[in-house]
């Protein structure tokens, strides 16, 4: 029997792909639990649409995210950091902070994709790694003064 899947399935496929399985796995367990539909002509035709779909959302998500690159590369950033006797930090620059000072210069970037290693507590220049897509990573640099 020759089914469209409608969600990954381990072992058959991603969705939107035709498939050819056994009826009893089918009609028992794929279709019941929403994983897949018998492929008619019209459930075909669907899933190509479907497919043509996703992939124009993925172009337009990596145009974004290539767009969103070029604007932080050329965007530096200054945060201060405020500074107590012998120059001891108050407090650290996180992850948070970044995404803050990004959103507010609209550049929204999420706080999960900056990449730091551990807060930033001393005076300097950095140069932070964010993950913008999965084949697009961006490089801000980062300038900490004294508050």
């Amino acid at each position: 029997m020759e089914i469209v899947l409608l969600t990954e399935v381990k072992a058959l496929g991603a969705p939107g792909a035709i498939v050819a399985v056994k009826a009893g796995y089918a009609r028992n367990y794929l279709i019941p639990n929403g994983f897949a539909v018998a492929a008619t002509a019209s459930q075909v035709a669907a899933a190509s649409e479907r497919q043509q779909r996703q992939g124009r959302e993925a172009a337009h998500l990596l145009e974004q995210a290539d767009a969103l690159k070029q604007a932080l590369e050329g965007h530096p950033l200054t945060l201060s950091l405020t500074l107590g006797e012998g120059d001891k930090a108050f407090g650290s620059i996180t992850a948070g902070h970044i995404a803050d000072a990004l959103a507010k210069a609209h550049l929204p970037v999420e706080r999960h994709a900056i990449h730091l290693t551990q807060p930033i507590k001393a005076l300097g220049a950095y140069e932070i790694p964010i993950r913008l897509h999965p084949d697009i990573n961006a490089t801000l640099k980062l300038s900490v003064i004294k508050a």
